[in-house]
């Protein structure tokens, strides 16, 4: 029985795998017309299964292809590496090189015209960079003369955009084409998960298939690590069903150690207020790849360019779970709030949440206490987060601090956008849909309220709670206030939380 695969490249018979048709049909056109090209991507995007999907086809169509892996060779001597290089193509193309140095392993590959050869490395920036440019500019020679010699076509696979990697150790290097490997589209996730519910009988709900697509933004890695969880945890469920999902939800944001996204952590650390300027604010910043907070994060996996051209986070995941890394839990906020509230006062006789109490005291505790506890410092006990973060995170510690004393949940959206956090209060089983966000702009206010609505709507929810932070020194629209309105049929509640943003 085959199963979904979380570590490395596919084996069709073990695995379930999706065969990327187009994309293997672009490669073999770069490869029929003689180009070298490049293939970058994040992690878990699927670059080792696609690639030797694409080098089975190759070998049906009569070339020779060699696929060799240099992930760990950043310290590797030479004659390592020159051993390993021409052991590998031996290997695949069924020769017989020496392995004095580059230039004459090229030289020999040169003198063959007998077979139609293909090279692919794969972590490519794992070469040692002492002798690196050299074989960029050993390739480059190869590649002007490919009509002459067996050499019909090199692959270089990376994680990072080694475009720009080969243009700075080879320029002028002619190797210009990149084969763009993308997620999942929706309907391969469908096709994915099909694979299992027809080989076992399982069935996976409709509203878990599209809560695992949301989430993951398809990502080829996280759905499958979604489906193999919920799967091993539930081996004998005809169905999996959303509240299965949401279990494997929590474990991915609380408990699982991914060294994937320690990696995007790590990242993230490197440029915390570029992140949390994403996380907890409007900022609309255009996406320029020259910037290199914004090259460090897309090449990573973290942001990406969206369709109005501005960054946009490109896994709902790692927001979801960058939001709770940056989370200030020492701040001991949480067990004094709990100390003042009395959980029965907040309900109606009927089980219904008194949200406008829950928000008025809310209220009084910012007066009391302020936003800087819920600010992270350093060693040096300066601030390490940006002063919007606390506004968000504040309220978020105070409901959270709520909910403990009513055996309530809370979790997040996955579709959240920029400067805003929603999230869904379940407590008596009723939901209740929240969004914190920061005014800066009328526009802004009035498309957050439509947004909101638009989100209600997709949960089956009537009504929503809108929960926007003002400072205190702004003259407002008339329209800007505390109001409950009809948006597009859904209810509407609106709540301004004041704060002296020059004192602070």
């Amino acid at each position: 029985m085959r199963e979904f695969n979380t570590s490395g490249p596919n084996i069709p018979e073990r695995h379930y795998t999706i065969e990327r048709t187009d994309l293997i049909r672009k490669g073999i056109k770069l490869v029929e017309n003689e180009r070298y090209f490049t293939i970058w991507a994040p992690r878990q995007t699927g670059k080792s299964t696609y690639f030797r999907q694409l080098a089975d086809k190759l070998i049906e169509q009569g070339y020779s292809v060699a696929h060799i892996n240099f992930e760990s060779y950043k310290q590797t001597p030479e004659n390592t590496f020159l051993k390993n290089l021409t052991g590998e193509l031996n290997k695949f193309w069924s020769t017989s090189f020496g392995e004095s140095n580059l230039s004459d392993i090229f030289y020999q590959i040169e003198q063959m015209n007998d077979k139609k050869c293909i090279l692919i490395i794969d972590e490519v920036e794992g070469i040692n960079p002492e002798y690196f440019g050299t074989f960029l500019h050993t390739i480059r020679k190869a590649y002007h003369a490919r009509n002459e010699h067996c050499l019909k076509s090199v692959i270089l696979v990376g994680v990072s955009n080694i475009v720009g990697v080969v243009s700075d150790n080879a320029s002028p290097f002619n190797i210009t084409d990149n084969l763009n490997v993308p997620y999942f589209t929706t309907e391969e996730v469908q096709e994915l998960l099909l694979q299992h519910e027809t080989e076992t009988g399982q069935l996976f709900e409709k509203k878990a298939i599209q809560k695992i697509s949301e989430i993951t933004a398809n990502q080829p890695g996280l759905v499958n690590g979604f489906a193999k969880k919920l799967v091993e945890d539930n081996p004998d469920k005809k169905k999996l069903t959303y509240t299965d999902y949401l279990k494997v939800e929590d474990w991915y944001l609380t408990e699982a150690i991914d060294k994937n996204f320690a990696n995007i952590l790590n990242k993230a650390r490197e440029e915390r207020n570029f992140v949390e300027r994403l996380l907890f604010t409007d900022a609309q910043i255009p996406f320029e790849i020259d910037r290199e907070s914004i090259k460090l994060l897309h090449t990573n996996g973290l942001v990406k360019k969206d369709e109005n051209g501005y960054v946009a986070f490109w896994v709902p995941f790692y927001k979801k779970r960058l939001y709770k890394a940056f989370y200030p839990y020492t701040n001991g906020e949480q067990s004094q709030i709990s100390r003042t509230i009395f959980a029965p006062e907040y309900f109606t006789e009927t089980g219904n949440l008194k949200l406008e109490k829950l928000i008025d005291t809310y209220k009084e505790y910012i007066k009391r206490r302020g936003f800087n506890p819920h600010r992270e410092k350093d060693e040096n006990g300066k601030y390490k987060s940006i002063k919007e973060a606390a506004l968000i995170y504040s309220f978020e510690t105070y409901i959270h601090a709520f909910i403990m004393q009513t055996e309530g949940k809370i979790y997040r959206e996955a579709q959240t956008g920029l400067g805003k956090s929603d999230i869904i209060v379940n407590v008596k089983n009723k939901e209740y849909l929240i969004e914190t966000k920061i005014y800066y702009a009328p526009k802004q206010f009035e498309d957050g309220k439509k947004q909101l609505a638009y989100y209600c709507k997709s949960l089956g929810l009537k009504k929503g709670v809108y929960l926007v932070f003002c400072p205190n020194d702004i003259r407002y629209p008339e329209f800007v206030k505390e109001q409950t309105e009809t948006i597009n049929n859904m209810e509407i509640s609106t709540f301004l939380i004041e704060y002296d943003e020059t004192k602070w």
